[in-house]
């Protein structure tokens, strides 16, 4: 089964057997002209970007934690300690619910 992967664009001219929305219109682009549109964006959308700007300068995790804790599982040394899981587990829920709340 092929399986067609290219984008179609409803703004895009329609192809054989294909129809266009009866709100799209392709207006056409003279050679050397560009076309403008003016867009605005709602204040959340701000937010948003902000907010992914600020996610894309921290990590995700550790890497160098990572593969130590990797070595340890690989050379029987790792250890489990439930309590500690289970203290850090209730300390995350805190602190989510915590900012829920200032929300």
């Amino acid at each position: 089964m092929k399986i067609d992967n290219r984008l179609k664009s409803p703004l895009a001219g329609a192809g054989p057997g294909e129809s266009r929305p009866a709100n799209a219109r392709a207006t056409p682009v003279k050679e050397g002209e560009s076309g403008s549109v003016a867009v605005q964006l709602s204040p959340l959308a701000a937010q948003l970007k902000a907010i992914e700007g600020q996610l894309a300068g921290s990590e995700v995790f550790d890497a160098g934690k990572v593969a130590e804790i990797k070595q340890a599982i690989a050379e029987g040394r790792f250890q489990i300690n439930p309590d500690v899981i289970a203290e850090r587990l209730l300390q995350t829920v805190q602190e989510l619910l915590q900012r829920q709340r200032l929300q």
